[in-house]
């Protein structure tokens, strides 16, 4: 038995999309977690737990389901990159953490991690491309998430030497600058939304 006949010349229904805008809490979460690693990198403090804990569930959980969020908002850019990031930050800490918890297993060699860095430099050279279909805000964060990618790689390749640690220093400082544009892109869209206005510009003027 047939169903009724759907008139193609009927009005559609479109449910508009009343849900939030979940991007800053990603940037958010990638800004404050890329923060506080690149402030060990830069000599602050050693790596610790804290900054383990930021990694799993802020910049790791948060992220994972922001992009989760964009998936549902059908906006690809949004899924590929949090849900991605989401994963770095939670494989970065499981590369810290498992040597400790399984005896016998081989820590990630400079080597290996310079492969794992380089990687994941290249793809966020993609998304960089990408980012001009959107915002110049995106636009810095890529960029500098690059030059970040590219340092931490030299300062891996050069592990051992005195430039090593001179390399990883710098990608600290250059890590809390590519932090802080994440942030900015992130608050300015809360800010923006709450004043009904451009109050922290994403574009250029």
């Amino acid at each position: 038995m047939s169903g009724p006949a759907i008139d193609p010349s009927a009005p559609k229904t479109v449910i508009a999309d009343t849900t939030a805008n979940p991007a800053p809490l990603g940037l958010c979460a990638f800004g404050l977690t890329t923060f506080l690693l690149n402030a060990h990198n830069a000599g602050f403090f050693p790596l610790d737990t804290m900054i383990l804990g930021m990694g799993l569930f802020y910049g790791g959980l948060a992220q994972l389901f922001v992009g989760w969020m964009e998936w549902k908002k059908g906006a690809t850019f949004g899924t590929v990159a949090f849900t991605s990031y989401g994963c770095f930050w939670i494989s970065l800490c499981t590369l810290i953490m498992l040597p400790k918890m399984v005896t016998g297993l081989t820590p990630a060699s400079p080597t290996s991690m310079a492969f794992f860095l380089g990687i994941w430099g290249a793809m966020s050279t993609v998304l960089f491309l990408a980012t001009f279909r959107l915002n110049t805000a995106l636009q810095v964060t890529f960029g500098l998430l690059i030059v970040l990618f590219a340092l931490l790689v030299l300062g891996n390749v050069t592990h051992g030497s005195e430039v090593s640690h001179t390399i990883h220093t710098l990608a600290g400082w250059e890590g809390m600058a590519t932090a802080i544009a994440a942030m900015y892109t992130g608050l300015a869209q809360v800010m923006n939304e709450l004043h009904g206005k451009v109050v922290w510009p994403l574009n250029k003027s």
